[in-house]
């Protein structure tokens, strides 16, 4: 709870929806509120200093980040926002008094590059500071955020580094700053005034926005109350055990105006889903990894849509895959089977429960496979086994199997690494990737099944998909893990045509090429699915625009994204635990109606 001059207010990011229980005395920041201070804000904030344009920053996964506050009321509403665009370690300079100096915590500081100060007037009196600043200005990037009168440039005429200025003292001038270091806002104004010949009117850099910012509906044109009753449906679920729990995200020109988490990370336990939580996303993975990475070599000229499997893959010359094109696997045209191996195949002396170099590779706690099983068993399977009908849509995971041995043919770099160097670490997806439990508690993650028949444990950080769990956790159709902002991240960066925090990841024409109706004979675009012209089915929503593309999973998640009305749709559940034989989840059209909510919010507008 922050107590301000607007009361007591409680801060909730659900995206960055605020919910409030303020004082009588003092009207509640509402939306409409909100929107009013923010454009306080956004008229009282310069920037100077930035020549060097540091600021937004960009080469987020070069960049180890720390925030430092001192006596800053609004430093948990700071600290917050930057935390949604990048991994930021906070220090209290507070602490470092007394027996411990400043220049202690330049030492405590000696491992990251980038140096986010906040800072005001009080603080400013501290003579220590400047030299505190300057001191680490020489050796990293330091950005200071000020907030208070313009007295304020009277003891920052020493400073060099980047300086972020705002004369409102609130939680949402916290919440702009912050967002603005990164681009999530723009910074637009100057220096009306002159304080010092250092800090002259007109002086002051432009920034643009450029990733996304974290806001309230009314920011995008919508009702907050509009967007209530998905409350209601989803602790439908919840009740009606489609799902132990999930995540909706919503994102609206560029904005995330609802991240909300419902419900616990299992029926038996009272561990409450977060909005950072980390899901397993399953078949989301054809689009998120597998297909990210076919794009990024065909917009390089290195991979053909019209070559086929054997000018890839050298072991499938001599297979019926050989002539296979590209653009048949990603349609799913290609007259393959829906899967391969499952674990009732794998025997005995196939698999161990203790680790060795006989048996490395991991699918689960006390579950290990033996050497080179998926080159000896599985990729074998793959090219010998049967094709049907070519030309025909039969939805395969074996299609984003084969994908993925073209892909690392062509690179040389196994999938899970090249989409985390390429595509998550500069996008600042902090938690995307597979094999979540090499970088994450599993408390983070949220479980999904309870296999008591091949793995005998709940499969928690491990991937649920049984094809994939033979791999290792790494495969073409499944075993990627993130959350909810992180997938908000990597679709938006499509939604905006290829561009996100200033770096051009894609030339627009081919996220047009793989996005839209590529197939005679299917709704398909390559790898992704889309917008289902039977009106009956209302696919993926019954208000969906016909430009709409992205992809579901099977352990309950899905992204859609519908470029005519600018929005990124986001549900995460892990609606497979304990057991996926339940469908309640798609029985009730839980995923369709929630994203039915949003559009009709979208419609009636304030």
């Amino acid at each position: 709870m922050i107590k301000s001059k607007w009361g007591s207010v409680a801060f909730v990011l659900l995206g960055f929806s605020i919910f409030n229980t303020a004082c009588a005395q003092n009207p509640p920041l509402t939306g409409k509120n909100y929107i009013a201070e923010e454009r306080l804000v956004e008229h009282s904030t310069v920037l100077l200093n930035n020549s060097k344009y540091l600021i937004p920053l960009q080469n987020l996964d070069q960049l180890k980040i720390a925030s430092v506050h001192f006596s800053n009321q609004y430093t948990t509403a700071f600290d917050s926002l930057l935390n949604k665009y990048s991994k930021v370690q906070t220090f209290d300079g507070n602490v470092y008094t007394g027996a411990k100096t400043l220049n202690d915590l330049s030492a405590d500081l000696m491992w990251y590059n980038t140096i986010i100060i906040q800072l005001n007037e009080a603080d400013l009196n501290n003579p220590q500071l400047a030299d505190f600043i300057n001191g680490n200005q020489k050796l990293k990037n330091v950005i200071v955020a000020v907030f208070g009168a313009g007295t304020v440039f009277g003891k920052l005429t020493n400073i060099s580094a980047p300086i972020i200025w705002s004369e409102r003292i609130s939680p949402v001038s916290a919440y702009y700053a912050a967002q603005a270091v990164f681009g999530g806002l723009p910074i637009t104004q100057k220096l009306t005034k002159t304080y010092s010949p250092q800090f002259a009117s007109g002086m002051g850099f432009i920034t643009d926005k450029t990733r996304l910012q974290y806001t309230v509906p009314e920011e995008a044109n919508i009702n907050a109350s509009d967007l209530a009753s998905i409350d209601n449906i989803a602790r439908e679920a919840i009740a009606q055990h489609a799902t132990p729990g999930c995540v909706v995200l919503v994102a609206k020109d560029g904005k995330v105006i609802f991240n909300k988490a419902y419900g616990n990370h299992t029926y038996d336990t009272q561990v409450p889903d977060k909005i950072t939580d980390i899901f397993d996303l399953a078949s989301m993975t054809k689009i998120s990894a597998t297909t990210i990475e076919a794009m990024a070599l065909t917009d390089q000229g290195k991979l053909s849509l019209e070559n086929t499997i054997g000018d890839y893959v050298p072991l499938a010359k001599k297979s019926n895959k050989n002539d296979i094109k590209i653009s048949e696997l990603l349609l799913h045209q290609a007259g393959l089977i829906p899967d391969i191996q499952s674990f009732e195949k794998v025997k005995p002396t196939d698999h161990s429960t203790d680790s060795s170099a006989a048996y490395p590779t991991k699918v689960s706690e006390h579950y290990f496979l033996r050497a080179n099983y998926y080159k000896d068993v599985m990729l074998p399977e793959m090219l010998n086994s049967p094709l049907r009908t070519r030309g025909q849509y039969v939805y395969s995971d074996v299609s984003m199997l084969f994908m993925k041995e073209v892909v690392e043919n062509i690179t040389s770099i196994p999938e899970n690494v090249y989409v985390q160097q390429q595509f998550y670490n500069p996008l600042g997806m902090q938690t995307a990737g597979f094999l979540p439990l090499y970088r994450f508690n599993a408390a983070q993650i949220v479980p999904t099944e309870n296999d008591q028949e091949y793995r005998r444990s709940l499969l928690d950080g491990y991937v649920h998909d049984p094809t994939a769990a033979l791999m290792g956790g790494v495969a073409g159709h499944a075993g990627l893990f993130g959350s909810a902002n992180d997938v908000a991240i990597l679709y938006q960066m499509l939604l905006n045509r290829g561009t996100y925090g200033g770096k051009q990841y894609f030339k627009p024409e081919v996220i047009d090429l793989f996005t839209s109706k590529q197939s005679a004979v299917s709704r398909r675009g390559l790898g992704f699915d889309r917008w289902d012209p039977i009106a009956e089915r209302h696919y993926p929503s019954r208000l969906a625009s016909e430009q709409t593309y992205g992809h579901t999973g099977f352990t309950g998640t899905c992204v859609w994204v519908d470029p005519r009305f600018n929005l990124v749709y986001i549900f995460l559940s892990n609606r497979v635990n304990p057991s996926a034989s339940s469908n309640k989840l798609s029985s009730l059209n839980i995923r369709p109606r929630i994203m039915d909510v949003v559009y009709e919010a979208i419609s009636k507008g304030i």
